[in-house]
């Protein structure tokens, strides 16, 4: 039976907790970094494919390892596919963590939800988006724009969670357009749109709710303005570097330099239009055929941001992440393609003022399981924060219940100087 509970025992309890809180401050690295421009490549894409080649297998025969030969990179003793060339040269400025895992393993909205929030679905508690966490502890740079972008579909993954709309997202999927809503439309007089606003007062009444809807109403008008609304005028930059990004998806990439230009501080870019193989990377069956295709657009729009990014002495101060919500295992399927992995795959984080080291973590020779310094979702979140100067430990609360930024995320330390 424990010994009761004193005053004696309590107190000291309660500042031993509190020396561990202070020591493991810190203990967290602390990064320089200003923005983070995050590339969702959603539905998987495959590890084995990409940045953490293995043998080469058969898709016909069946033979497991990864589809295509690797090359040497820029970083002596880390290879990646073939398909990825200028990425391989320029790899000492990122670094891929090769042991990234979690549980979730057959629902991409559940696995979506958990590497952007950093935990698993509940029902209690709408946890905020990484994105939303870093819009709320940083804000924008600059007046006038919005802290958090997402170009993209909108989706609740993505959101604010219990931080509620000022944390949230901007969204767009026409880069040359800019977001819809920010302006009245051109058949809406002002004096119509003055009565419009009158009935609503009338309408009016407080609540939770409304105050939301005040809340985006305001924020639409702060955002409307030029200095916002010009980073869309993708027209203006030069022919030959809008073409050294590529497609859709590279032009996406380079919109993402101009919004931080301007003081976005958060941008995620996804790689859901426009797919080249008709599947993207869930490369189930028929998709993987044509999967080289998706891994030569990554290629050129991720070399084309780094190297931009660097020219105009902005590489140090954002950090690049690629994600996807999970991997695939070495072994092809009964028609060539691949099933989900979330025991071991891989991410990218590049720039962001980090000690790149190429490769950080390991995987077994058929990337079944790590076998060097494995890395949660949590993790990486920690790391993201750190880099972003975020403190990954600490706290906030939804309503009064305390909840941790990360749920017990280490930043990976050995990317700090």
């Amino acid at each position: 039976m424990p010994p009761p509970l004193t005053r004696r025992r309590f107190l000291g309890a309660l500042a031993a907790t509190a020396l561990a809180d202070r020591l493991r401050a810190q203990e967290t690295p602390r990064g320089r970094a200003e923005h983070c421009i995050f590339l969702w490549l959603g539905g998987g894409f495959s590890q084995v494919d990409t940045f953490d080649p293995k043998r080469v297998g058969a898709p016909a025969e069946r033979v497991a390892g990864s589809a295509y030969p690797s090359i040497a990179t820029a970083v002596q003793g880390v290879r990646v596919t073939e398909y990825l060339p200028r990425v391989a040269a320029l790899m000492d400025r990122l670094t891929v963590v090769r042991s990234v895992h979690h549980n979730v393993v057959d629902e991409h909205a559940a696995a979506t939800l958990r590497v952007h929030t950093g935990r698993p679905t509940t029902g209690t508690v709408a946890y905020p988006s990484v994105g939303s966490v870093v819009a709320h502890e940083r804000g924008a740079l600059e007046p006038g724009v919005p802290a958090y972008v997402l170009i993209g579909y909108p989706n609740v993954s993505r959101g604010p969670g219990f931080l509620g709309p000022r944390a949230g997202y901007v969204y767009l999927t026409d880069t040359s357009a800019g977001p819809a809503g920010l302006t009245r439309p051109a058949d809406v007089p002002p004096d119509r749109q003055a009565t419009r606003e009158y009935l609503l007062q009338q309408l009016r009444q407080p609540g939770a709710a409304m105050q939301g809807y005040d809340q985006a109403i305001a924020e639409s008008l702060r955002l409307s303005g030029p200095q916002f609304l010009r980073a869309f005028r993708l027209e203006e930059e030069a022919g030959a570097l809008r073409e050294r990004y590529g497609g859709e998806f590279g032009q996406r990439c380079l919109l993402s330099r101009r919004l931080i230009e301007r003081g976005v501080r958060f941008i995620e870019v996804s790689h859901n239009l426009n797919f080249l193989n008709g599947t993207g990377w869930d490369t189930h069956n028929e998709g993987h055929e044509r999967q080289h295709l998706l891994i030569h657009e990554l290629d050129v729009a991720l070399a084309a941001l780094i190297g931009d990014l660097e020219q105009r002495r902005l590489l140090e101060r954002t950090l690049i992440v690629v994600a996807t919500e999970f991997g695939r295992p070495s072994a092809f399927d009964a028609r060539g393609g691949r099933s989900h992995q979330a025991a071991a795959f891989s991410m990218v984080l590049a720039g962001g003022g980090l000690r790149h080291r190429g490769a950080y973590g390991a995987t077994d020779e058929l990337c079944q399981r790590i076998t060097e310094r494995p890395v949660s979702i949590p993790d990486f979140h920690a790391t993201i924060y750190a880099s972003l100067g975020v403190d990954p430990a600490r706290t906030l609360y939804d309503g009064p219940r305390p909840v941790p930024i990360t749920d017990g995320g280490r930043a990976i330390s050995a990317l700090f100087a």
